[in-house]
């Protein structure tokens, strides 16, 4: 057995595009930490400072960052959830 795949969510409370990437992973059955990055200024500056991205949501699988919710809906889409073993969906 293969060791499990993580997925870090990183967010804020009033961002729609955050809902709807966590509202998509949920309903894939895909496990995931949350940040909230409004509360967590120390997490909000590092992400900036190592992605150059200032938007959220930002996802991160295994590490590596995979983009923000379009980015996420297209993993989806094209089956890349589901090769990576995150969702059973067929």
């Amino acid at each position: 057995m293969h060791d499990m795949t993580r997925v870090v969510l990183y967010t804020t409370p009033w961002c729609a595009h955050c809902f709807l990437a966590r509202r998509l992973l949920q309903r894939r059955g895909v496990a995931f930490d949350e940040i909230d990055v409004a509360t967590d200024t120390e997490a909000r500056v590092r992400l900036v400072a190592e992605t150059g991205w200032r938007t959220v949501p930002l996802v991160f699988i295994d590490g590596r960052l995979a983009g923000g919710r379009r980015e996420l809906y297209h993993l989806d889409r094209c089956g890349e959830l589901q090769r990576l073993g995150l969702t059973s969906r067929v």
